[in-house]
């Protein structure tokens, strides 16, 4: 069994987020969705609830595992027995960031592999921040969002 480990923050997940999740459970056996306290960011949405936004919108998806995570994606990837990580990718930034990241957990641990996946061209200038950008203004963020949690996501982010 191939298993895989799908990191983020996904604070809060995006579409662009569920497409490359949705797309690696096609590819692999087994899909961890492994939900990162990023040190460099201060999250929105507590980790539980970031868990329970992916949770509710992938339920059609059989083969994930969503978890917390904190530590060393290559220790936690050797922990799983997982044979990759798999990324989406935006921009040409996105891969300067994400190829230094592979290399280092090459380093970490030589078994484990990158697949990065280039979205799907209508995700291209999604993220979590322009996401949160928009709703905090009060903008629709219906095309940018899974709909079983967009009203959640739209009360939360229009108080702040």
């Amino acid at each position: 069994m191939k298993t895989v480990i799908c990191p983020g923050s996904f604070d809060p997940i995006t579409l662009g987020h569920l497409d490359i999740i949705t797309r690696a459970s096609k590819m692999f056996d087994h899909v961890i969705v492994a939900v990162l306290s990023n040190l460099e960011k201060t999250p929105c949405f507590s980790l539980e609830e970031r868990i329970r936004f992916i949770e509710e919108s992938t339920k059609e998806l059989h083969n994930l595992e969503i978890v917390g995570f904190k530590g060393l994606l290559a220790e936690y990837a050797r922990e799983k027995n997982a044979v990759a990580v798999v990324k989406g990718l935006r921009a040409l930034s996105d891969f300067e960031y994400e190829f230094m990241m592979a290399l280092t957990n090459k380093k970490l641990n030589p078994d484990l592999e990158t697949v990065f996946l280039t979205c799907n061209s209508e995700y291209m200038y999604l993220s979590s921040s322009i996401v949160k950008q928009v709703a905090s203004l009060k903008g629709d963020i219906s095309n940018f969002v899974p709909t079983c949690i967009h009203d959640e996501i739209l009360a939360r982010l229009n108080k702040q």
